[in-house]
Parts: C-alpha cells; structure tokens; sequence
C-alpha cells in the first residue's frame, strides 16, 4: 500500500468531516449524517480493490 493512497483516504476524511461540521451548525443533521455515510462507501470503494490484491497475494502465497 502506498503513503498516497492513504493521503488521499485521509483528504476524504478531512472533506467529510468539515461538510459534516457546516451542517451539524446550521440545522441540517439529517443531510450530514448522510454526507458521512457517503463519505464511508467512497473510502469502502476505495479500499475494496486493494483487499481484493491482498487476497489474491495470500491465495498465491499460500497456492490455495
């Protein structure tokens, strides 16, 4: 895993956390739990291709 991909997970972090923060502060609670659950299936979808190599390296580790 390279330093850049957990930057850019780290930006998404960051972006979601200040959406969520603007509207927790002006009422809105609803549409920033929802910005979060958004911000988590994008950081899932990013993920989710490197699991898939990680398993496939154990899978070829291990010749299963």
């Amino acid at each position: 895993m390279e330093v850049d991909f957990i930057f850019k997970i780290a930006g998404v972090g960051l972006i979601i956390a200040v959406i969520n923060t603007v509207l927790t502060r002006s009422g809105r609670e609803e549409q920033a739990m929802l910005s979060t659950i958004a911000g988590v299936i994008v950081v899932l979808m990013m993920i989710v291709p490197e699991l898939a190599e990680l398993f496939d390296t154990i899978k070829s580790l291990f010749d299963l």
